[in-house]
C-alpha cells in the first residue's frame, strides 16, 4: 500500500516552481524576434535574475540554448535540439491512429462511417476510416482524395487556414456534380467558411454528388493551427434534423480530443456536447 506522504503526493499534485519557471525561460526564447540579454529576458518572463542566469546556463549545457558573447554583454538564443525533439515526436503521432477508439466509436454512435482527413494541397486525403457493419459501402477509403471545396473535411480545414494559404486555394475551385451544386465562385465559398466558423463545423450535402451528405469538425496542433479534420459520411436522407445535430456534435468532440492529444492548449477548444 502507498505510503500517507505518497498518497498525499499523488492528491495535491502541486505544480513545480522550478519547472514552471525552466518552460517560460525556452517559451521566451523560442517566440523571440532576436536574442536576448541575460537582464532583458529576466525581465520579459519575470524570474528573478540570478535565478534566470542558473536556467539558460543550464540550458546551455544541455544543448538547447546558446549565446554570443559581445564585450561584457551575453546574448541568448534558443537552439535546434528544440526541434530535433519536436521532429521526433511529430513523427510519433500517427494521425491514422491518434484517435482509432474515439473514431470508431463516433461510427458505431451515428451508424454512419467516421473518417479522419488532411489537407494537401488543393486536395483532402483520406488517412483514417472507421466503418459500419451493413451491406452498403461507402466509397471512402484512406488514401482517397477528393477536391477539398467539395467535401465537409477540406471545408473544415480551410475555414481556419490563415489567409495567404486560403487564397491561392479560392483560385481553382471544383465545380461538384451533384444536384444540390451551388455558385462556384470564391465570394460564395468564402461565405460559406464564414458559417463554418460560426457553427464549428462543415457540411456537405449532395454537392459532390447525389444522396451523399458529409459533416466535420476541424482540429489544431500545438500551435494552434489547423490540422485536419473528423467528419462522417452519409446517405443525405440520414443527415438531417436530430441525427445530423448529433453527428456534428460526434465530430466537434473526436476533433477536440485529438487537438488535445496533438498539444492543443484544452482552453482553446470548444466544448461539444457529449453524445457517446
Amino acid at each position: 500500500m502507498p505510503m500517507p506522504e505518497q498518497a498525499d503526493a499523488a492528491k495535491s499534485r502541486a505544480p513545480s516552481p522550478a519547472v514552471d519557471r525552466g518552460l517560460t525561460v525556452i517559451e521566451r526564447l523560442v517566440t523571440a524576434d532576436e536574442e536576448m540579454t541575460l537582464t532583458a529576458l529576466a525581465k520579459a518572463t519575470r524570474i528573478p535574475l540570478a535565478t534566470c542566469a542558473s536556467i539558460v546556463y543550464t540550458l546551455e549545457q544541455r544543448g538547447y540554448a546558446a549565446r554570443r558573447v559581445v564585450g561584457r554583454s551575453h546574448f541568448w538564443r534558443p537552439t535546434l535540439r528544440l526541434y530535433g525533439l519536436a521532429s521526433q515526436l511529430v513523427r510519433k503521432i500517427d494521425l491514422s491512429s491518434v484517435a482509432q477508439p474515439e473514431l470508431r466509436a463516433l461510427a458505431d454512435a451515428v451508424d454512419m462511417p467516421a473518417h479522419i482527413g488532411v489537407l494537401d494541397g488543393a486536395t483532402v486525403v483520406y488517412v483514417a476510416k472507421a466503418a459500419t457493419a451493413g451491406f452498403i459501402q461507402f466509397d471512402t477509403y484512406p488514401g482517397k482524395v477528393s477536391p477539398f471545396n467539395l467535401t465537409a473535411l477540406g471545408r473544415a480545414i480551410a475555414a481556419y487556414l490563415p489567409e495567404d494559404e486560403l487564397a491561392p486555394l479560392l483560385t481553382g475551385l471544383v465545380g461538384g456534380r451533384g444536384p444540390a451544386a451551388g455558385d462556384g465562385s470564391a465570394a460564395a465559398f468564402r461565405e460559406l467558411l464564414e458559417t463554418v466558423r460560426s457553427r464549428g463545423y462543415a457540411v456537405e450535402d449532395q454537392e459532390e454528388q447525389a444522396e451523399v451528405a458529409c459533416v466535420a469538425a476541424p482540429f489544431f496542433d500545438a500551435e494552434g493551427r489547423v490540422a485536419g479534420a473528423v467528419g462522417v459520411t452519409g446517405f443525405a436522407r440520414d443527415l438531417v434534423d436530430e441525427r445530423r445535430d448529433k453527428a456534428a456534435a460526434g465530430v466537434r468532440q473526436v476533433a477536440a480530443t485529438v487537438s488535445q492529444r496533438l498539444g492543443c492548449p484544452a482552453t482553446a477548444l470548444p466544448r461539444p456536447e457529449t453524445v457517446f
